[in-house]
Protein backbone atom coordinates (compact mmCIF):
# COMPACT_ATOMS: atom_id res chain seq x y z
CA UNK A 1 0.00 0.00 0.00
CA UNK A 2 1.39 3.30 -1.26
CA UNK A 3 0.93 6.67 1.20
CA UNK A 4 -1.46 8.58 -0.17
CA UNK A 5 -3.42 11.63 0.29
CA UNK A 6 -6.97 10.21 1.60
CA UNK A 7 -4.64 8.75 4.71
CA UNK A 8 -3.10 11.97 5.86
CA UNK A 9 -5.48 12.65 8.49
CA UNK A 10 -4.35 8.93 9.89
CA UNK A 11 -2.15 8.63 12.29
CA UNK A 12 0.26 5.91 13.57
CA UNK A 13 -1.32 3.70 16.67
CA UNK A 14 1.09 2.67 19.53
CA UNK A 15 1.99 -0.81 20.41
CA UNK A 16 3.45 -2.26 23.26
CA UNK A 17 5.67 -5.44 22.28
CA UNK A 18 7.57 -7.52 25.70
CA UNK A 19 10.69 -9.23 25.20
CA UNK A 20 10.29 -11.90 27.93
CA UNK A 21 13.78 -13.80 28.85
CA UNK A 22 13.85 -16.71 30.84
CA UNK A 23 17.11 -17.98 32.82
CA UNK A 24 18.56 -19.74 29.67
CA UNK A 25 18.30 -16.76 27.81
CA UNK A 26 15.20 -18.02 25.63
CA UNK A 27 12.28 -15.65 24.72
CA UNK A 28 8.87 -16.06 25.05
CA UNK A 29 7.01 -16.48 21.51
CA UNK A 30 3.75 -16.65 20.19
CA UNK A 31 2.04 -17.99 17.07
CA UNK A 32 -0.82 -14.92 16.25
CA UNK A 33 -4.00 -15.92 15.19
CA UNK A 34 -5.72 -12.99 15.24
CA UNK A 35 -4.33 -9.50 14.37
CA UNK A 36 -1.17 -10.20 11.74
CA UNK A 37 -2.57 -13.64 11.55
CA UNK A 38 -0.19 -16.90 10.78
CA UNK A 39 2.92 -14.76 11.92
CA UNK A 40 5.14 -15.31 14.60
CA UNK A 41 6.00 -12.32 17.23
CA UNK A 42 6.71 -11.48 20.91
CA UNK A 43 3.42 -10.80 22.75
CA UNK A 44 2.28 -7.35 23.35
CA UNK A 45 -0.81 -5.55 21.90
CA UNK A 46 -2.14 -1.79 21.99
CA UNK A 47 -1.47 0.80 24.57
CA UNK A 48 -4.93 2.32 25.83
CA UNK A 49 -5.64 5.82 26.83
CA UNK A 50 -3.78 7.34 29.73
CA UNK A 51 -1.83 4.30 30.17
CA UNK A 52 2.13 3.97 31.17
CA UNK A 53 4.33 2.00 28.88
CA UNK A 54 5.19 -0.45 31.63
CA UNK A 55 1.28 -0.76 33.10
CA UNK A 56 0.00 -1.17 29.07
CA UNK A 57 3.36 -4.44 29.29
CA UNK A 58 2.35 -5.85 32.63
CA UNK A 59 -1.77 -5.78 31.25
CA UNK A 60 -1.02 -7.11 28.03
CA UNK A 61 1.26 -10.32 29.21
CA UNK A 62 -1.11 -11.67 32.23
CA UNK A 63 -4.20 -10.71 29.15
CA UNK A 64 -2.02 -12.98 26.61
CA UNK A 65 -0.19 -15.24 29.11
CA UNK A 66 -1.08 -15.23 32.42
CA UNK A 67 2.18 -14.19 33.49
CA UNK A 68 3.34 -11.50 36.03
CA UNK A 69 6.31 -9.36 34.91
CA UNK A 70 7.79 -7.26 37.00
CA UNK A 71 9.82 -4.13 36.56
CA UNK A 72 9.49 -3.83 32.46
CA UNK A 73 12.15 -1.43 31.39
CA UNK A 74 11.76 0.56 27.93
CA UNK A 75 14.62 -0.83 25.32
CA UNK A 76 13.60 -0.01 21.70
CA UNK A 77 11.28 1.77 19.68
CA UNK A 78 10.12 0.44 15.99
CA UNK A 79 8.47 2.13 13.20
CA UNK A 80 6.41 -0.92 11.57
CA UNK A 81 6.14 0.01 7.82
CA UNK A 82 5.80 -3.41 6.59
CA UNK A 83 3.06 -4.39 8.15
CA UNK A 84 1.45 -0.94 7.08
CA UNK A 85 2.99 -1.82 3.55
CA UNK A 86 1.02 -5.14 3.78
CA UNK A 87 -2.19 -4.52 6.01
CA UNK A 88 -2.60 -0.50 6.25
CA UNK A 89 -2.58 -0.51 9.73
CA UNK A 90 0.58 1.81 10.69
CA UNK A 91 1.93 1.30 14.21
CA UNK A 92 4.93 1.91 16.07
CA UNK A 93 5.92 -0.06 18.63
CA UNK A 94 7.64 0.79 22.44
CA UNK A 95 9.27 -2.51 22.94
CA UNK A 96 10.37 -3.52 26.99
CA UNK A 97 12.19 -6.04 27.93
CA UNK A 98 11.44 -8.64 31.34
CA UNK A 99 13.68 -10.82 32.93
CA UNK A 100 11.55 -10.93 36.18
CA UNK A 101 8.40 -13.24 35.93
CA UNK A 102 5.94 -15.65 37.86
CA UNK A 103 4.46 -18.28 36.72
CA UNK A 104 4.10 -20.22 33.02
CA UNK A 105 2.82 -19.23 29.84
CA UNK A 106 -0.56 -20.41 29.23
CA UNK A 107 -2.88 -18.98 25.88
CA UNK A 108 -5.42 -17.02 27.57
CA UNK A 109 -6.84 -15.77 24.14
CA UNK A 110 -6.92 -18.54 21.77
CA UNK A 111 -8.41 -16.64 19.36
CA UNK A 112 -5.68 -14.53 19.21
CA UNK A 113 -2.89 -16.90 19.73
CA UNK A 114 -2.22 -20.77 18.81
CA UNK A 115 0.67 -21.40 20.47
CA UNK A 116 3.51 -19.95 23.34
CA UNK A 117 6.89 -21.19 23.40
CA UNK A 118 10.32 -20.06 24.26
CA UNK A 119 13.49 -19.95 21.36
CA UNK A 120 16.89 -18.63 20.87
CA UNK A 121 16.62 -14.93 19.94
CA UNK A 122 18.72 -15.95 17.20
CA UNK A 123 16.47 -18.22 15.22
CA UNK A 124 13.23 -16.45 15.22
CA UNK A 125 10.28 -18.76 13.61
CA UNK A 126 9.35 -17.88 10.27
CA UNK A 127 7.28 -15.66 8.92
CA UNK A 128 7.80 -13.31 11.70
CA UNK A 129 5.86 -9.89 12.57
CA UNK A 130 8.26 -6.93 11.61
CA UNK A 131 7.65 -5.05 14.89
CA UNK A 132 8.75 -8.15 16.89
CA UNK A 133 11.93 -9.16 14.43
CA UNK A 134 13.35 -5.51 14.89
CA UNK A 135 12.49 -5.39 18.45
CA UNK A 136 14.69 -9.09 18.60
CA UNK A 137 17.42 -7.36 16.67
CA UNK A 138 17.55 -4.03 18.89
CA UNK A 139 17.80 -6.73 22.10
CA UNK A 140 20.31 -8.35 20.74
CA UNK A 141 23.07 -5.67 19.43
CA UNK A 142 21.74 -3.25 22.48
CA UNK A 143 20.29 -0.75 19.93
CA UNK A 144 17.07 1.67 20.60
CA UNK A 145 16.36 1.68 16.92
CA UNK A 146 16.78 0.44 13.94
CA UNK A 147 15.72 1.58 10.58
CA UNK A 148 14.25 0.07 7.57
CA UNK A 149 14.25 0.69 3.88
CA UNK A 150 11.10 2.31 2.51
Amino acid sequence: MSYNTEMKTELPKVGIGVIIVNKSGQILMMKRSGSHAAKYSIPGGNLETGETFESAAKREIEEETSLKITAPQVIAITNNLETYREEGKHYISIILLAKKFTGTPKIMEPTKCTNLFWCDPRKLPQPHFDASRLAVECYLKNRFYRGISR
